[in-house]
C-alpha cells in the first residue's frame, strides 16, 4: 500500500516538473521578446510573433465587439465582416512593432529604466490557457493580456486579450 502511494506521489511530482519546465521554456522566449521590445530589435521581435494568428484573433474580436455594440444583425457587423481582413491586416502591421509593445510592456510594469525580470520570475507569473498556450497578465488575478503559443519549440505571441483601446 505504501509503495502505491509513493508511486502516485512520484508521478505527480514528475507531472508538476514537466509543467514547470514548459513554463520555464516559455519564459525564456517571452524574456527574449521583452528584450527585443526594449531594444527596438525588429528581427528578434518578429521571431516571437505569429502575425497570422494575431490577424485571425483581431478579426474575430472586431466582429464580436461590433456585434455587441451595434447588435448582431447590424449593417456595421456586415461592414466589419467584409472589411475585417483588410482592417486587421492594417492594424496588425501598424501596431505589431517593438515601439508599440514597449508601451504595453510598461503597462505591465516593465520599463526601460528597470532591469527585465529574469526567466524564473516570468515563469512564475505565467498561466496556462491550453496545453500549448500560456498567458501574461498584469497580476495573477487579472485577465490575460498577451497569449503565447508553442510553435515548433518557439513561444510566439498569438493573441492580445486586453482592451483594444490600450
Amino acid at each position: 500500500m505504501k509503495l502505491k502511494g509513493f508511486i502516485a506521489a512520484l508521478a505527480l511530482t514528475v507531472l508538476a516538473a514537466c509543467a514547470a519546465t514548459t513554463k520555464f521554456d516559455a519564459a525564456g522566449d517571452i524574456h527574449a521578446f521583452l528584450v527585443a521590445v526594449r531594444d527596438g530589435d525588429r528581427a528578434g521581435f518578429d521571431a516571437h510573433v505569429d502575425r497570422d494568428a494575431l490577424k485571425t484573433e483581431l478579426r474575430a474580436r472586431l466582429v464580436a465587439e461590433t456585434a455587441k455594440a451595434k447588435g448582431p444583425k447590424s449593417a456595421s457587423v456586415a461592414g466589419v465582416l467584409l472589411a475585417s481582413p483588410l482592417l486587421s491586416d492594417l492594424a496588425v502591421d501598424a501596431l505589431v512593432r517593438p515601439e508599440v509593445f514597449k508601451a504595453a510592456a510598461q503597462y505591465l510594469g516593465y520599463s526601460s529604466d528597470k532591469p527585465l525580470p529574469n526567466r524564473l520570475s516570468i515563469a512564475s507569473g505565467l498561466r496556462y490557457v491550453e496545453s500549448d498556450r500560456v498567458c501574461v497578465a498584469r497580476k495573477k488575478a487579472d485577465p490575460c493580456l498577451f497569449v503565447f503559443r508553442n510553435d515548433g519549440g518557439v513561444w510566439k505571441l498569438v493573441g492580445y486579450e486586453g482592451d483594444l483601446k490600450l
